[in-house]
């Protein structure tokens, strides 16, 4: 996730994986906002992306629940 992930990636997860995903990016946030406090953080962007990427997440579980759009269906 150097640059962010990209939202259609993001949609071809089921909403188990897109959970779990949400919270690793909430942790790694979470590091960054400490990282930044105590004054090691070497790269500012990256608070940017992480954020936006949560935000995409938010909004493809959000369309999800509303039906806009759906999960992908698993092949057997």
């Amino acid at each position: 996730m150097a640059a962010g992930t990209k939202s259609a990636e993001l949609r071809e997860l089921s909403g188990e994986e897109l959970v779990t995903k949400l919270r690793e990016a909430k942790a790694e946030l979470f590091n960054l906002r400490v990282q930044g406090a105590t004054g090691q953080l070497d790269n500012n962007r990256r608070l940017q992306v992480i954020r936006k990427d949560i935000a995409r997440i938010y909004t493809i579980m959000r369309e999800r629940e509303l039906g806009l759009s759906a999960a992908p269906t698993e092949v057997a």
